[in-house]
């Protein structure tokens, strides 16, 4: 008698050997994962909960330029007379100036006893922070950004807070799709370019981004909390419809902040954006001549994975500065895949090596109009989003300087 395979839960993810699947959602723990319905092809999606990290002290600390956020953080000083933690009465900020002597004074009327603590050991004074000392006169020491791996397991997706809607954004997305739809997953890559994004919004304020391959549309969400119009393209009507969604889900984002998000098509294989308004995601005359007269930046997210469409990406990027009435500035984020290759028995990165040639191709290119100019981006940003920041993650920008 046959006995047949246990059919496998909706919810759960079953890999083959065409399938590829983020890491992003690899580790994220099962009970994060929401599946909401079938798409126009079948695919189960997901919802998952991103958790941004920008309370007022991560501001502050952050350095980001841009303004608004340095006053955040701005403490009052404690009233006079209150204790040891504030200024002496009639003092102001005198506490700025105790020394270890007055401290060694204070010390020796306690007795000696209390200059040790419960295991017997020295209990060091420690001079007290004043609030003069949040500008220093001596040189800064460098800030130190910790890689956030997880976070605690109760706070989970149950706990979205009505007070705070800011705080989190929903993505819907698929697993273990094959190469083709790798679009429809969210990948380290994006979530990388948006902590770029929001560290530096002195760079986003007010301007038109124009993003390729949006993929789930998590990057433009993010660019719309500051930019004035964002581009959100792709191809693929199925994979525009779930990114249509996810622009919806986190509408209050970029309402909040007076911006404007469009999904639309763009095909990197095409000269032409697509104008046919009976086909769906097509672009207005209007839009047209608003992206070509106002954009100033260029993103893409983890778009090099095949050589093919490395190459289209660039050529794409060219034609686009080229059109473009402003100068205008390229920002990519790539993660460096290792693979052993049968071909060349040994560990290599063909993707990425192609990748840096594409750049060094269209920096060396000659040109009466345009010069490229290519330079890497130091990760050293603070997190704002949860997820493991490999050193094999990079960040590079291409600026695009008219030839005077």
């Amino acid at each position: 008698m046959m006995q047949l395979a246990p059919t496998p839960a909706m919810d759960e993810v079953t890999f083959r050997s065409d399938t590829v699947l983020s890491d992003v959602h690899l580790y994220t723990p099962n009970h994060r994962h929401l599946m909401v319905r079938l798409n126009s092809v079948g695919q189960p999606v997901f919802l998952s909960q991103f958790k941004l990290l920008w309370s007022r002290d991560s501001w502050t600390d952050s350095g980001a330029e841009g303004g608004d956020h340095q006053d955040a953080h701005t403490e009052k000083p404690p009233p006079a007379g209150t204790g040891s933690t504030g200024s002496p009465p009639g003092g102001g900020h005198r506490h700025e100036g105790f020394s270890a002597q007055a401290g060694a004074d204070t010390a020796s009327k306690e007795g000696a006893g209390a200059q040790l603590d419960e295991d017997g050991d020295l209990d060091v004074v420690r001079r007290p922070r004043a609030t003069s000392d949040l500008h220093p006169a001596g040189p800064a020491r460098d800030k130190v950004h910790p890689m956030i791996l997880a976070q605690e397991e109760e706070d989970d997706m149950g706990d979205t807070r009505e007070d705070s809607p800011h705080g989190i954004i929903k993505i819907e997305h698929t697993m273990a799709t094959p190469l083709e739809d790798v679009g429809k997953q969210v990948w380290r890559g994006a979530l990388l370019l948006a902590d770029y994004i929001l560290f530096r919004q002195d760079l986003f304020q007010g301007c038109t981004v124009l993003e390729l391959g949006a993929g789930t549309g998590l990057v433009s969400i993010i660019a719309a909390t500051m930019a004035r119009t964002v581009y959100c393209t792709d191809v693929g009507a199925d994979l525009l419809a779930m990114c249509q969604r996810n622009i919806a889900l986190n509408s209050h984002l970029a309402t909040t902040a007076g911006g404007i998000v469009k999904v639309k098509e763009l095909d990197w294989l095409k000269d032409d954006l697509c104008a046919d308004p009976e086909v769906p995601f097509s672009w207005s005359e209007e839009e047209i001549s608003d992206l070509y007269d106002h954009t100033t930046i260029l993103l893409a997210a983890e778009v090099f994975y095949d050589d093919d469409l490395t190459d289209a990406v660039f050529k794409t990027l060219s034609r686009l500065a080229h059109r473009l009435k402003n100068a205008c500035t390229a920002i990519l984020s790539v993660e460096k895949r290792l693979n052993f290759t049968l071909r060349h028995l040994d560990v290599t990165c063909e993707a990425y090596d192609h990748f840096r040639s594409c750049l060094h191709a269209l920096e060396k290119l000659a040109d009466s109009r345009l010069r490229f100019v290519v330079e890497p981006v130091e990760a050293s940003f603070p997190q704002r989003l949860i997820y493991e920041r490999i050193r094999q993650l990079e960040l590079w920008k291409i600026i695009a300087e008219p030839i005077t």
